[in-house]
Parts: structure tokens; C-alpha cells; sequence
């Protein structure tokens, strides 16, 4: 009895590795099939590695904005370019401003009218406190958000700058 008391034990932990894993492998399967990171026809290594890291660098910037308009969960860009991607926008200047006016047709615009107000008060909120910030801690504030779902209540992300001893 007691050797079935260590298998349950240990189907809950293979379940719960088998499901981290799959996770970590739908990164690179979306990067693969919906970013077009496949594999480049060309003998070039420097284009392709070129290719590849610009890939990787859109990639990255379109996760840490998904991820900022909806921290609560991780959205595939086959989902999140078309939600986040559907509007049209106009921009118009008056005075010393500039604004953008999004106007949507996808069923859940109001969502995502309300995704992306909350996403502009953020900014707004970094802007107006920016001269009073060094680039590190801006972008603490902003990895903060982006990643608040895996964080404790009230734990900030903090990054000391490397000092090599000569």
C-alpha cells in the first residue's frame, strides 16, 4: 500500500512537469509557426541570424505589450494580433497634441477599448514621474506590470547594476 502512496505522488509530479513543459514549448512552437521563425532559405548566416534575431526582437516587444495590456494571462499571437490589431486609427493634432482615435469592429472592442485605456493611464502615469526616473527604473515600473500575475502582492522587480572588480 504505501508503494501506491509514492505513485500518486509521483503521477501528480509527471502530470505537473509534463504540463510546465508543454508550456515552455508553446513559446517556441508560436514563435516557429506564427512569427515566422521556421527557418530562412539561404546560405547567408548573416541574414539568417539577422533575419532571426529581428524576429525575436518583434516577438518580444509584441509579448511584453500583450502581456502589459492583459497581465492576468498569457495570450498566443494567433489570438492577440487579431484583438489587439483590428482597429483603425487616425491621428489628428490640435494645438501642441497629438491623438490617435481607434475605431473597432471586433465583437469584444469594448474590452479592448478598456485594455488599452488602462494600458495608456499606466504610461501616462510613468511619463509624468519619467524626468524623476533613470532608465532602469523605468523599466523596473514596466516589468513590474508585465509580469505582476507571477509576482507577490505589493513585490517590485528591482535590477542592481554590475560592478566588475578590476
Amino acid at each position: 500500500m504505501a508503494a501506491w502512496g509514492a505513485l500518486d505522488n509521483d503521477i501528480v509530479s509527471i502530470i505537473n512537469h509534463y504540463r510546465n513543459r508543454a508550456d515552455c514549448e508553446n513559446n517556441f512552437d508560436e514563435i516557429k509557426n506564427q512569427w515566422g521563425w521556421g527557418g530562412y532559405v539561404t546560405k547567408d548566416m548573416a541574414r539568417c541570424r539577422m533575419l532571426a534575431r529581428m524576429v525575436a526582437l518583434v516577438y518580444n516587444w509584441w509579448t511584453l505589450y500583450v502581456r502589459l495590456s492583459n497581465p492576468d494571462s498569457h495570450k498566443e499571437s494567433i489570438t492577440s494580433r487579431p484583438l489587439l490589431m483590428s482597429s483603425i486609427g487616425k491621428l489628428t493634432h490640435s494645438g501642441n497634441q497629438k491623438k490617435i482615435k481607434l475605431t473597432s469592429q471586433h465583437r469584444w472592442m469594448y474590452k479592448i477599448a478598456k485594455l488599452q485605456s488602462e494600458l495608456c493611464d499606466f504610461f501616462d502615469s510613468i511619463k509624468s514621474i519619467a524626468p524623476q526616473l533613470n532608465p532602469i527604473n523605468a523599466w523596473c515600473r514596466i516589468l513590474t506590470k508585465a509580469v505582476s500575475k507571477f509576482l507577490k502582492k505589493g513585490q517590485v522587480i528591482t535590477m542592481q547594476p554590475l560592478i566588475r572588480s578590476g
